[in-house]
Protein backbone atom coordinates (compact mmCIF):
# COMPACT_ATOMS: atom_id res chain seq x y z
CA UNK A 1 0.00 0.00 0.00
CA UNK A 2 2.72 2.47 1.01
CA UNK A 3 4.81 1.61 -2.04
CA UNK A 4 1.80 2.19 -4.34
CA UNK A 5 1.09 5.53 -2.65
CA UNK A 6 4.71 6.65 -3.01
CA UNK A 7 4.83 5.56 -6.65
CA UNK A 8 1.58 7.40 -7.41
CA UNK A 9 2.63 10.61 -5.62
CA UNK A 10 6.25 10.80 -6.79
CA UNK A 11 5.66 12.63 -10.12
CA UNK A 12 3.32 15.12 -8.45
CA UNK A 13 5.80 15.73 -5.63
CA UNK A 14 8.66 16.28 -8.10
CA UNK A 15 6.59 18.86 -9.99
CA UNK A 16 5.26 20.63 -6.89
CA UNK A 17 8.67 20.75 -5.17
CA UNK A 18 10.32 22.11 -8.32
CA UNK A 19 7.65 24.79 -8.62
CA UNK A 20 7.84 25.90 -4.97
CA UNK A 21 11.56 25.51 -4.30
CA UNK A 22 12.90 28.57 -6.07
CA UNK A 23 10.43 30.94 -4.44
CA UNK A 24 11.28 29.56 -1.01
CA UNK A 25 15.04 29.75 -1.54
CA UNK A 26 15.59 26.04 -1.07
CA UNK A 27 16.53 23.05 -3.19
CA UNK A 28 13.71 20.95 -4.69
CA UNK A 29 15.30 17.80 -3.26
CA UNK A 30 15.19 19.29 0.25
CA UNK A 31 11.47 20.00 -0.11
CA UNK A 32 10.87 16.52 -1.50
CA UNK A 33 12.63 14.84 1.38
CA UNK A 34 10.81 16.95 3.97
CA UNK A 35 7.44 16.04 2.45
CA UNK A 36 8.30 12.34 2.27
CA UNK A 37 9.19 12.48 5.96
CA UNK A 38 5.89 14.20 6.75
CA UNK A 39 4.04 11.50 4.80
CA UNK A 40 5.83 8.73 6.70
CA UNK A 41 5.02 10.42 10.01
CA UNK A 42 1.39 10.72 8.96
CA UNK A 43 1.22 7.08 7.86
CA UNK A 44 2.56 6.02 11.28
CA UNK A 45 0.04 8.08 13.23
CA UNK A 46 -3.11 8.67 11.15
CA UNK A 47 -2.78 6.39 8.15
CA UNK A 48 -2.91 7.56 4.54
CA UNK A 49 -4.54 10.92 3.83
CA UNK A 50 -8.07 10.76 2.39
CA UNK A 51 -7.03 12.96 -0.57
CA UNK A 52 -3.32 12.13 -1.17
CA UNK A 53 -2.73 14.63 -4.04
CA UNK A 54 -4.41 17.46 -2.14
CA UNK A 55 -2.51 16.58 1.02
CA UNK A 56 0.74 16.49 -0.92
CA UNK A 57 0.19 19.95 -2.45
CA UNK A 58 -0.60 21.42 0.99
CA UNK A 59 2.43 19.70 2.53
CA UNK A 60 4.79 21.07 -0.15
CA UNK A 61 3.46 24.59 0.33
CA UNK A 62 3.71 24.26 4.11
CA UNK A 63 7.33 23.10 3.90
CA UNK A 64 8.12 25.93 1.46
CA UNK A 65 6.63 28.48 3.89
CA UNK A 66 8.65 26.97 6.74
CA UNK A 67 11.79 27.27 4.63
CA UNK A 68 11.03 30.92 3.77
CA UNK A 69 10.47 31.74 7.46
CA UNK A 70 13.78 30.12 8.36
CA UNK A 71 15.57 32.03 5.61
CA UNK A 72 14.04 35.34 6.72
CA UNK A 73 15.17 34.77 10.31
CA UNK A 74 18.76 34.09 9.35
CA UNK A 75 20.91 37.20 9.46
CA UNK A 76 24.44 37.65 8.19
CA UNK A 77 27.11 38.41 10.71
CA UNK A 78 27.45 42.19 10.35
CA UNK A 79 30.70 42.84 12.13
CA UNK A 80 33.03 41.89 9.30
CA UNK A 81 35.26 44.70 8.07
CA UNK A 82 34.15 46.01 4.68
CA UNK A 83 37.45 47.20 3.28
CA UNK A 84 40.41 45.09 2.20
CA UNK A 85 42.69 47.55 3.97
CA UNK A 86 41.96 45.89 7.33
CA UNK A 87 42.99 42.40 6.17
CA UNK A 88 46.57 42.74 7.43
CA UNK A 89 45.70 44.59 10.60
CA UNK A 90 46.90 42.51 13.61
CA UNK A 91 43.63 43.07 15.45
CA UNK A 92 41.61 41.87 12.45
CA UNK A 93 43.84 38.81 12.04
CA UNK A 94 43.49 37.93 15.75
CA UNK A 95 39.70 38.32 15.61
CA UNK A 96 39.43 36.18 12.49
CA UNK A 97 41.59 33.47 14.08
CA UNK A 98 39.40 33.52 17.21
CA UNK A 99 36.25 33.23 15.08
CA UNK A 100 37.68 30.31 13.12
CA UNK A 101 38.69 28.61 16.38
CA UNK A 102 35.19 29.10 17.88
CA UNK A 103 33.60 27.75 14.71
CA UNK A 104 35.87 24.66 14.63
CA UNK A 105 35.18 23.99 18.34
CA UNK A 106 31.43 24.24 17.76
CA UNK A 107 31.70 21.93 14.72
CA UNK A 108 33.46 19.30 16.87
CA UNK A 109 30.54 19.40 19.36
CA UNK A 110 27.94 18.60 16.68
CA UNK A 111 26.10 15.25 16.91
CA UNK A 112 26.41 12.22 14.60
CA UNK A 113 28.15 12.66 11.29
CA UNK A 114 27.62 16.42 11.30
CA UNK A 115 31.24 17.22 12.27
CA UNK A 116 32.56 15.35 9.22
CA UNK A 117 29.97 16.91 6.92
CA UNK A 118 30.58 20.50 8.07
CA UNK A 119 34.35 20.00 7.97
CA UNK A 120 33.98 18.82 4.36
CA UNK A 121 31.86 21.89 3.55
CA UNK A 122 34.49 24.16 5.14
CA UNK A 123 37.37 22.41 3.39
CA UNK A 124 39.73 24.74 1.49
CA UNK A 125 39.84 22.26 -1.41
CA UNK A 126 36.09 22.99 -2.00
CA UNK A 127 34.82 19.46 -2.76
CA UNK A 128 31.65 18.92 -4.80
CA UNK A 129 28.51 17.44 -3.27
CA UNK A 130 29.26 14.19 -5.11
CA UNK A 131 32.73 14.03 -3.52
CA UNK A 132 31.37 14.83 -0.05
CA UNK A 133 28.59 12.23 -0.37
CA UNK A 134 31.12 9.60 -1.46
CA UNK A 135 33.47 10.52 1.37
CA UNK A 136 30.68 10.25 3.97
CA UNK A 137 29.05 7.19 2.42
CA UNK A 138 25.61 8.78 1.98
CA UNK A 139 23.51 9.48 -1.09
CA UNK A 140 23.96 12.83 -2.79
CA UNK A 141 20.21 13.49 -2.46
CA UNK A 142 20.42 13.16 1.33
CA UNK A 143 23.29 15.62 1.55
CA UNK A 144 21.14 18.78 1.33
CA UNK A 145 18.71 17.84 4.11
CA UNK A 146 21.58 16.51 6.24
CA UNK A 147 23.47 19.77 5.67
CA UNK A 148 20.39 21.75 6.70
CA UNK A 149 20.03 19.77 9.92
CA UNK A 150 23.73 20.08 10.72
CA UNK A 151 23.79 23.82 10.05
CA UNK A 152 20.67 24.21 12.22
CA UNK A 153 22.47 22.43 15.07
CA UNK A 154 25.55 24.57 14.50
CA UNK A 155 23.44 27.73 14.51
CA UNK A 156 21.89 26.71 17.86
CA UNK A 157 25.35 26.02 19.30
CA UNK A 158 26.76 29.36 18.14
CA UNK A 159 23.74 31.56 18.94
CA UNK A 160 24.56 31.97 22.65
CA UNK A 161 28.18 32.81 21.84
CA UNK A 162 27.30 35.35 19.15
CA UNK A 163 24.38 36.82 21.11
CA UNK A 164 26.56 37.32 24.17
CA UNK A 165 28.96 39.54 22.19
CA UNK A 166 26.32 41.88 20.79
CA UNK A 167 25.31 45.04 22.62
CA UNK A 168 21.79 44.91 24.04
CA UNK A 169 19.23 47.65 24.13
Amino acid sequence: MTHDLVAALRPLLLAEASAEAHASGTEPADLEQAVWLRLLERLDTDGPPPDPPGWLRRAVRSEARRSRRTTRQERPYEHEPAADTDRHDPEHLALMAARRRALREAVRRLPGRCPRLVEALLSPRDPTYREIAGELGISQGSLGPERSRCLGCLRRLLTPEVAAREARG
